[in-house]
């Protein structure tokens, strides 16, 4: 679209466009807020998951993530390495039983102190007001739709 000067008009607005947009603010800031964690938003994502569904096996992890079985093995791999979690059934042949370690707990709960800066940051009193906006939006309708669960 453009208008008479040939300058082009306003974009025909998208919740998609606007949704993917602030998507991708918020990831940026939430990875520059945990990178001194040595953690990334889907690394906090895996260590959310496992701390809230204990005995989680690594396809309900994978469905949970959005990620295929084997990139979930790989990622717990990695986080047992890290001493974050254990699995305390790591036997061929049996279901996994995968929990957070004491070392995992503690930097979860470091994140979700950097998660709250940065909620506070792009969402809080002082964000832009269309972003404030936003965010309560969210908040409201996720904390209905598990509310009436």
């Amino acid at each position: 679209m453009t208008t008479d000067n040939d300058r082009p008009g306003p974009p025909v607005t998208s919740a998609s466009i606007l949704v993917l947009t602030l998507a991708r603010r918020v990831e940026t800031e939430l990875n520059a807020a945990l990178a001194p964690l040595d953690l990334t938003v889907g690394r906090l994502g895996l260590l959310g998951h496992i701390s809230g569904v204990p005995g989680a096996s690594f396809s309900e992890l994978a469905r949970m993530s959005s990620i295929s079985v084997q990139s979930v093995h790989t990622a717990v791999k990695a986080l047992v390495g890290a001493g974050l979690v254990r699995d305390r059934t790591a036997r061929a042949g049996s279901a996994s039983t995968i929990e957070l370690t004491a070392k995992g707990k503690r930097l979860l709960g470091q994140a979700r102190k950097a998660v709250s800066e940065v909620d506070e940051q792009l969402f809080g009193p002082d964000a832009d007001p269309i972003q404030r906006k936003v965010g309560a939006a969210l908040v409201a309708v996720f904390t209905e739709a598990m509310a009436a669960e």
